[in-house]
């Protein structure tokens, strides 16, 4: 085994104790603070961004950047610097491994995640993301090894910030092992090498997602070219023809997220865990009260893909109650307010415009960026 020369040095306050993982662009050890006695994790960029001036301050400003953000599901950012070559930065340390392998574990056994405990990691990550994106924050590598798990199984998603320094700088892309985000899991403007916002990060926790509660990503190929030609071109395989198990309500939140044109994904992260906690809710309570409203919708003239075309008195104590007119959803005929731009049972898009493909809340009549006539349907 190579010997590893950072073990037992100091970085600054950091004596380095010991590796704790290694990835592409960096290498990831357990040290000890010695000014404040406790255990920390230092992530170590290779040496020869260190010789990139810029790309050194271009790095120190996004740390301080992401040392700003602070959410139970991300991971704290207690320092960053240089020294002999070596450019670090200092963490929270997590040691209830990553994600991946708790996917890997899972797959060991011959299964795939179970939808409540997926439900569960994946709203803290959106809540994690949501929080992230409303400070300007694009984290544009989300992947499973960058959710760190505790030992109390939170997720906390690590390397803010790191994508978008690398992405900086040309040079970084010619050597080897190295590259800006993850093959496996960007979204079809990275692989444009288009500028990203949030619906990027959206497309990589639906990949996320499908890989969670199917065993596998969407796409899988031997090389960066290919993979980000699926991602580009290729429709992903429905995620219940891999796992039956998947209902048509949680397939619809994972196709949704992988769109590929962001303007057909959700907008907001929270919009995409709203529909997923639904789905899972809906398919644990499939008798709830949403189904005592069948009655008054159908004898109210409700068609499949249409709307209610005069307002309905829902029955006193649901959340509808009172005058209003509802509209169906095409895919799982649930009626949803006339705010609602994706399903609220299954997630389904409800008013996409067909000419620049922005959503619009299921209410409107002309669409709200291009102006173009929506589809029919609406009240008149």
């Amino acid at each position: 085994m190579q010997e590893d020369d950072l073990i037992g040095e100091m970085l600054g306050h950091y004596r380095i104790l010991a590796p704790l993982g290694q990835g592409g662009m960096a290498r990831v050890y357990r040290a000890h603070q010695e000014n404040l006695d406790r255990e920390v994790a230092v992530k170590v960029l290779p040496p020869w961004y260190a010789t990139d001036r810029n790309f050194v301050e271009r790095f120190n400003q996004e740390a301080r950047l992401v040392a700003r953000l602070s959410h139970a599901n991300i991971v704290m950012v207690h320092d960053a610097g240089e020294q002999n070559g070596h450019i670090y930065i200092v963490m929270q340390l997590v040691d209830g491994g990553t994600l991946k392998q708790r996917l890997d574990q899972i797959q060991a056994e011959g299964k795939t995640m179970d939808v409540v405990e997926a439900n569960r990691i994946f709203k803290q990550l959106a809540s994690a993301l949501g929080f992230a994106h409303e400070q300007g924050i694009i984290h544009r590598d989300v992947k499973p090894v960058n959710v760190l798990m505790d030992r109390s199984g939170r997720p906390i998603l690590s390397d803010f910030g790191i994508a978008k320094v690398l992405a900086s700088t040309r040079e970084q892309l010619t050597r080897p092992g190295t590259g800006v985000g993850t093959p496996e899991y960007m979204s079809p403007e990275q692989c444009r090498g288009e500028a990203v916002d949030a619906r990027s990060d959206i497309y990589s926790l639906g990949v996320m997602l499908f890989e969670a509660l199917t065993g596998r990503t969407p796409f899988q190929a031997d090389s960066y070219p290919a993979l980000a030609h699926s991602h580009i071109y290729e429709l992903p395989p429905r995620p219940s023809s891999l796992n039956p198990a998947i209902t048509p309500a949680v397939e619809q939140v994972i196709l949704t997220a992988l769109m590929k044109e962001a303007v057909r994904r959700y907008q907001r992260v929270i919009e995409m865990a709203d529909a997923l906690e639904s789905a899972v809710t809906q398919q644990q309570r499939p008798g709830d009260a949403l189904r005592g409203m069948a009655a008054p919708f159908a004898q109210a003239g409700l068609s499949q893909g249409g709307a209610l075309q005069a307002p309905v008195q829902v029955p006193a104590g649901n959340p509808y109650a009172g005058p209003l007119t509802l509209y169906v959803c095409p895919n799982c005929q649930h009626a949803n307010k006339p705010q609602t731009r994706f399903c609220t049972k299954c997630g389904f898009p409800l008013k996409a415009c067909s000419f620049c493909g922005s959503q619009n809340p299921v209410g409107n009549r002309f669409c709200s960026k291009c102006g173009q006539v929506l589809p029919p349907g609406l009240p008149r």
